[in-house]
């Protein structure tokens, strides 16, 4: 089964909103935050930070968002903040703007009832790994049926690090509504933690944790019908390149290329603008910069070629806000 959120993110059409850096739960082992994101209190949309609301309306609209995911740290330490943002972008895109958040505490209903007016639509809990298997009777069972009388739909999202039959039950008793396992994963945020608890990498692999696909959690969770197993590949794949993709078609020029993994290339020179006014080059084929000019790669190689000017470079680059370059081909 794959939820609403799951198949927006699945088309890239999910922006992440980034709400709050803090967090309760500090003994997470396998906590991915990296270090610039860890006990911060700044705000994020996708790879944006967030000086002003338009700069979230800006970004879901740069990547022609259908939904936003909202993580953290804690997003509910943060709890005016959040609802504020569920009000700003409801009011902005309209109901039909799919919001999920991710957290990992209860909450209690004072809680899901703010979050549902502010017009949150799915909540996925991550309990604390100590807890799994032993919820039944505790606030996390609880906490379902009170989200889900407060009209958000209940969920858990979990890190693939043991298949745990609990949370089938709580699928197959009504209580929560799906349960995503994400292959486990080490990143630059969490490596060093995870080798000490005796984990490590798969071979020929750059984040996926050696053991994170075994037969326990396969046959046992992700064959369940309300059980998504969420690979690193699909994240890397799918969602993070058709995010890029939609980026891209929304903030390309005339003359910039776009990629089957969603990133813009063109070419780039120091030649004098006015060199190519003097050959007659087509307004929308060029961009001049302050410094340089920015023109169609295929055009930059032919002028080079026929000795029109001397070098240049084609770039590639993400066509996110901060334009990280990939790769840089000189040209001469």
């Amino acid at each position: 089964m794959i939820s609403k959120g799951c198949e927006q993110c699945a088309k890239g059409g999910k922006m992440v909103l980034f709400v709050y850096g803090y967090c309760d739960q500090r003994d997470c082992f396998y906590c991915p935050l990296g270090e610039n994101r860890k006990n911060v209190t700044d705000v994020y949309a996708n790879e944006r930070r967030v000086e002003s609301d338009e700069d979230v309306i800006a970004e879901a609209k740069r990547m022609s968002a259908l939904g936003t995911s909202i993580t953290g740290g804690e997003p509910q330490e943060a709890l005016e903040r959040t609802c504020r943002y569920l009000e700003l972008l409801k009011d902005e895109f309209g109901e039909d703007h799919h919001t999920h958040l991710y957290t990992g505490i209860t909450g209690g209903r004072e809680n899901m009832r703010r979050l549902s007016e502010a017009g949150l639509d799915e909540i996925r809990f991550h309990p604390p790994l100590e807890l799994w298997g032993d919820m039944h009777g505790t606030e996390w069972e609880e906490i379902l049926h009170v989200a889900r009388e407060e009209e958000i739909t209940p969920a858990f999202e979990i890190p693939g690090i043991r298949a745990e039959p609990e949370f089938l039950e709580f699928l197959d008793e009504g209580a929560a509504e799906f349960c995503n396992v994400n292959e486990f994963e080490m990143s630059d945020g969490n490596y060093r933690r995870m080798q000490e608890e005796g984990f490590e990498l798969q071979e020929g692999h750059m984040s996926a944790v050696e053991g994170s696909k075994d037969d326990a959690i396969l046959e046992e969770m992700a064959s369940h019908e309300k059980v998504y197993f969420c690979t690193s590949v699909f994240k890397d794949a799918a969602q993070h390149r058709n995010r890029l993709k939609r980026m891209a078609r929304n903030v390309r020029r005339e003359f910039d290329e776009v990629t089957d993994d969603g990133t813009l290339v063109y070419g780039k020179t120091y030649a004098s603008p006015e060199r190519f006014e003097d050959l007659g080059v087509p307004e929308e084929f060029y961009s001049v910069k302050s410094n340089h000019v920015e023109v169609a790669w295929w055009l930059l190689e032919d002028m080079i070629e026929d000795d029109d000017i001397e070098d240049g470079e084609i770039v590639e680059q993400y066509p996110t806000v901060d334009g990280t370059v990939v790769e840089r081909t000189p040209v001469a």
